[in-house]
């Protein structure tokens, strides 16, 4: 499979924010979100077989192992790599754009879906029926950076009755709005969501890789 990055870092995102974690970044990626900030990850890369990746994860004896991108899920590579991950007792994270089909990805595996918004230019993309495949304990995750986007992520949440099935993750689009305009609206309409900051931009310069 295609490997753009392996490092040890602190987990920015997500309910398991603050802990320690191994990234596995995947190359390749199907969407272009007007945000994105991997975008070096859309072609860079270097051919690694599952034995070496496994290798490599295994030598920073973390626990926790995030499996991202780009799209992980463009390459059928990563199925068997979860597999042996979750096998030797990692709690795994995927970090997915959700316009792909999880019903392969292992069960114990905690899928974070990312519903794209109106900004990202990329809405149209979602995969709605993703959302009858997930455990309550995957997580849907929704970046914000406007006020549309807030009322559509509004709107799709009570559609789908996210609030009520899984954790669902609102953060802002960094430098686009402010955290605190986001914590203000959900505070108003008492969304059951958790805020979250994106921890690393925050801990080194936002542009860094591997952290």
């Amino acid at each position: 499979m295609k490997i753009n990055e392996i490092y040890y870092s602190i987990q920015g995102e997500s309910s398991y924010a603050g802990l320690p974690c191994v990234f596995v970044r995947l190359t390749y990626c199907n969407l272009r979100c007007a945000y994105c900030d991997t975008a070096y990850a859309f072609y860079e890369g270097k051919d690694m077989s599952v034995d070496e990746v496994l290798a490599a994860v295994r030598g920073y004896d973390c626990p926790l192992v995030e499996v991202t991108g780009g799209e992980p899920l463009l390459q059928k590579e990563v199925f068997p790599l979860m597999d042996r991950l979750v096998g030797s007792g990692c709690t795994v994270l995927l970090e997915t754009g959700g316009s792909l089909d999880v019903a392969q990805v292992h069960p114990q595996v905690i899928k974070i879906v990312d519903l794209k918004c109106p900004s990202s230019g990329e809405c149209q993309h979602n995969l709605y029926s993703n959302l009858d495949k997930l455990q309550p304990y995957d997580e849907i995750k929704f970046v914000i950076g406007t006020r549309e986007d807030y009322l559509w992520s509004k709107a799709t949440m009570e559609k789908y009755r996210l609030s009520d099935r899984f954790p669902v993750l609102f953060s802002t689009v960094f430098d686009k709005l402010e955290p605190r305009q986001l914590v203000e609206w959900v505070l108003q309409d008492r969304l059951k969501v958790r805020f979250q900051l994106q921890m690393h931009k925050y801990i080194w310069e936002p542009a860094s890789r591997g952290v």
